[in-house]
Order: C-alpha cells, then structure tokens, then sequence
C-alpha cells in the first residue's frame, strides 16, 4: 500500500508539471513535495517590463525549497536553456511579440516548471539603434560573405551604417594564385554595403599574416615582388574607388617587445621604407580613399604607441595618410581609461581621424568563469560604456566610426584564439542585445 501511495505521489507530481508547463497566468504558481528530500517546493518569478527600454526584461526567481537544485530561463518557448544564477536577470528582445517565459528545477523525481507570457510592445527602434545614437561618425561592424541574410541582415541594416570584411578583403583571400584574383567574397560584401548605403571600410591591404603562400615563396627579384605589391593595391583600390570609403594600408607593422619593424617578407623585399611606399600607391590607386594605419596593443603599451606614431608622423609629412585605427581588443578591466585616451589624444594632437577599430571586450581573461554572469555583463557593459564615452568626446572633425567586431559569441574569434570561452561581443544567441549593447547607448548619450 506504501508504495502505490508513493507512486501516486509521483504520478500527481508529473500531472501538475504537465499543467504548469502550459499555463501563462501571471499570478501562476505550483507547490509540490519533493519525495526524496520531503521539503515543499514552491516554484514562481516575477517578470517586469523595463520603463526605459521596453525590449528589456527583468526576471526574478521566488521560488523556495529549491536551495541545491538546478534551475534555468527559457525567455521563448523552446528556446535556449540559460542558468538561473542568484538576483534578478535581464533579457533583451530582438523584436517585439508575445513570448513565453519559462522557469524550471530540476528535482529528483520530475521537473517542475512555471511559465508566463510576456508582451513586448512595438515601438520604434531609431532611439536605440547604434548608428543613430553616434554623434559625428559611422557605426561598423566586422562581416562574413556568408552572414548578410536572415538575422544578420536584420541586425546590420538596423543598428549600423559602416561594414569591415572580418578577414575576406585580405590579400591571402584575393591573391591565391599568382596572376589571379579572387574577388568573389569581397564583391559580395562591398555591393551588400553600396545596397544599403552603409560605408564599407577596406580591412587589409598589407599585413604579414595574409601573405599568399606563392607569395611567402616568391622566387623572383625584389624589384619584381615589389611591383607584384604595387599592382595588387592599385588594381584592388580601384575595382572599388568610390565604393569602399576608406582602408587599412598597412596592418600591424611593429614587432611586440622590441617595437622595430617586424621583419616581414615586405621589409625584406621592399626594404625599410616598404610602409611609405605602400602608401604611395595606396594615394595614387584611390586619391578620395581615407587611408589608416592600424594596430593593436597601442593604447597600454607605450613603446608601441610611439612607434606607431612615428611611423603615422613620417607618412604625414608626405600626405599619405588620414588616420589612425587603434584596435580595441580589450578586457572588462583593462585598459585604463587613461590609456584609451592616451591613443586618443595622440591622434587628434595630430588633425587625423580616430578609428576604434576591432572593439570586442573579454569577460574571462583568466578563465575564471564557465558561463556569462550577472556581475561580468554589468562590467562589460560599464566598459562598453566608457569607451564609448571616450570616442563621442573626441572633436567631430577627428571622429570617423567605431567598429564592433563582430555580432554573436559563438561567432568570435575570442574562444579559439585563447583557448577558453568568452563572450566578447554585443548580441545574444537570438540576435537580441546584450548589456554590453546597453553600454554603448550609454556612452554615446
């Protein structure tokens, strides 16, 4: 008799989480008893509506006797399963609609689960949307060929109005085979830019890691190899004069530690002056294009930042360059707002543009975390913040754009790059924003 009392226990528990699953009234809440444990479980949350971003939603799990079990937040029905951690939660709609929120734990004999519906109202997008938060200057994104439709395409049209190829404008994408190039993918990204009447910035013309493997081996003279280069960058500059409003010439010329000129096959074959001619034709190939010089680390490590400018000072005297591109490859907690502004001012001081360019911000740099949490979203939104702060402050004439690199985590380079995981970036798995997207509203008020 004992266990048929038992299994029927069971089979109610089972029924009521049946029920429970498909309910969506608000004041809805389910009490049960766990068997193993034999304490009473009440499950609930509270939803909330953001006043100022009305995408935004704040859950709140209520629920008691659940102290060591699992639970997580489903915010569409079926969707992605994410860990309830301790305090209130944010979530931020793409679009707006009906949604089911869902809550379940995990208990040893069956799930229990409470679900709610929330309305996210329709209402215009221009005040949150990036590119029209900027003041003075263009809104980018780093794309993939591949990553213009669908949501892609929803996410880019709305919210930026400048584009950079990832990685398919570089010469080891165009260039394959000696006296061939591929312009394939590159066409594909700067007509999608032209269609949409965003910039298109050009992301790299020279750069030792983009180097064709026919060109790592090249056998002929360096005054050959040297006019292999010049043609590349004046038959490229000019496919797309007019189309692609700017570019990188010359990507991350200085060697870390010792911050000389890394010894590249283009120093090698071209000589030490390689940069200043690459310009050269850079200015002659496109004379309207706003040429950068780009690289990283620039803003912490002050041997590199002063080897960049010499570089950059030596290219001014002669008019071969607009801009500087400051990668912003950075971390919730460093670097300082001090030395962002450092790389900052030293470019103004100079009359040339300012470009944040590859913005993404690590959350786990020391591998101290296995998922996203509350506290490391709201300092990464902090920093997005800052920097935004620190790029709307700079004069309007010295202004230019500030690129994300790229939408989702899971589409970073982050994780492979340094082994670990991270969430870099500025949009959820279902194309919503995160904080950090929050942050650089923020900033840019």
């Amino acid at each position: 008799m004992k266990n048929l009392i038992n299994y029927l226990k069971i089979f109610l528990l089972i029924i009521f989480s049946l029920i429970v699953s498909c309910g969506s009234d608000d004041d809805l809440n389910v009490t049960v008893i766990d068997e193993e444990r034999e304490i009473p479980i009440s499950v609930d949350f509270e939803v909330t509506i953001s006043e100022t971003n009305t995408f935004e939603i704040t859950v709140n799990n209520t629920s008691t006797g659940t102290n060591g079990l699992i639970s997580y937040w489903q915010f569409t029905e079926n969707g992605e399963r994410v860990a309830d951690n301790d305090g209130p939660e944010t979530h931020v709609y793409a679009v707006a609609g009906d949604y089911l929120v869902t809550l379940t734990v995990e208990a040893p004999d069956a799930d229990i689960t409470v679900s709610k519906t929330v309305t996210i109202a329709e209402t215009s997008t221009d005040n949150t949307a990036l590119k029209n938060a900027a003041n003075g200057f263009s809104m980018g994104m780093a794309v993939r060929s591949n990553r213009l439709s669908g949501s892609h395409n929803a996410v880019l049209v709305r919210e930026f109005n400048s584009l950079t190829a990832e990685f398919e404008m570089k010469m080891d994408q165009i260039y394959k085979t000696e006296g061939s190039l591929d312009f394939t993918a590159s066409d594909i990204i700067v007509d999608y830019g032209v269609a949409n009447n965003m910039d298109v910035h050009g992301h790299t013309l020279v750069w030792h890691n983009s180097i064709p493997s026919w060109m790592n081996n090249f056998s002929g003279t360096d005054e050959e190899f040297e006019t292999l280069v010049e043609d590349y960058i004046t038959t490229v500059m000019q496919r797309y004069a007019g189309k692609v409003r700017s570019w990188d010439v010359v990507n991350e010329a200085i060697e870390d530690g010792s911050n000389a000129l890394r010894n590249s096959i283009f120093r090698q074959k071209m000589g030490d002056n390689y940069i200043e001619k690459c310009y050269q034709y850079a200015r002659a190939a496109d004379p309207n294009a706003i040429l950068f010089y780009n690289d990283y680390n620039v803003t912490f490590d002050t041997g590199k930042q002063n080897a960049m400018f010499a570089i950059v000072d030596n290219l001014q005297s002669k008019n071969l360059i607009d801009g500087v591109g400051a990668q912003m490859h950075i971390s919730f907690n460093f670097p300082t707002r001090t030395q962002i502004q450092s790389v900052v001012d030293g470019t103004v001081s100079r009359g040339l543009k300012m470009h944040f360019a590859e913005l993404d911000i690590r959350v786990n740099p020391n591998n101290d975390i296995t998922s996203l949490t509350q506290q490391r979203a709201i300092a990464q939104q902090n920093k997005a913040k800052e920097v935004a702060e620190i790029y709307n402050a700079i004069p309007d004439e010295n202004k230019f754009a500030l690129t994300l690199w790229g939408m989702r985590d899971s589409e970073s380079w982050l994780p492979e790059f340094w082994g670990q995981p991270d969430w870099g970036l500025f949009y959820n798995e279902d194309f919503s924003p995160k904080r950090s997207h929050e942050g650089l509203l923020e900033g840019m008020e």
